[in-house]
């Protein structure tokens, strides 16, 4: 069993970055690990930029924050924000990202360029073979709520892994109201079949 992990989440305020690290956070605890989270919410409620650097230690986390080249998963959940954190992702880590675009008022008003799949691929491919494309928002919205995209991606990544399913069942349903809580359940279900298929 690995006995570290270091994760980067990065997307943009409004897609539940937030409540995906602390998911990610209480799952290494449950599964044993010692557990330090950092996050930087910068302008989050304007739609933007939102990290977060959580890492697992088998045996003891001194400083929560990760260094470049060290993340061992990237889980990205918007393109632009994925190639900002691609740095972090340590060579032949996995990264898991969300087929999603959200284009600042910087690129929507021709100031600047956004990146294209190509770009992201090459970017990201240059690190690491173990790239993950997950359609989470699709997903999230053909189950009816594009708010469970966050959930998509934890399931996607949850294959990466080796804890078990019930471990992420559980905290999920800790965190999650009950009238909502069948829906995340498929859409966890939803992210880890992204990655099986």
């Amino acid at each position: 069993m690995t006995t570290t992990y270091n994760f980067l989440l990065a997307g943009v305020g409004g897609q539940g970055t937030i409540l995906a690290s602390n998911v990610l956070a209480e799952v290494g605890l449950a599964a044993g690990f010692d557990v330090k989270k950092s996050e930087v919410h910068g302008m989050a409620q304007r739609g933007g930029s939102v990290n977060t650097h959580i890492r697992w230690d088998a045996e003891k986390v001194h400083s929560p924050l990760i260094g470049l080249a060290e993340a061992d998963i990237l889980l990205a959940f918007e393109w632009a924000e994925a190639l900002r954190y691609a740095g972090y992702l340590k060579p032949g880590g996995a990264a898991v990202v969300n087929q999603c675009t959200i284009k600042p008022i910087t690129v929507t008003s021709g100031g600047a360029h956004y990146p294209t799949e190509q770009e992201l691929i090459q970017a990201l491919g240059g690190i690491t073979s173990r790239l993950h494309i997950v359609p989470g928002t699709a997903i999230a919205q053909d189950l009816g709520n594009a708010r469970v995209a966050n959930v998509v991606l934890l399931g996607a990544l949850s294959t990466l892994l080796d804890v078990p399913q019930a471990v992420w069942l559980q905290v999920i349903e800790s965190r999650v109201p009950p009238r909502f809580l069948e829906l995340n359940f498929r859409a966890f279900e939803a992210g880890r079949q992204s990655v099986a298929d």
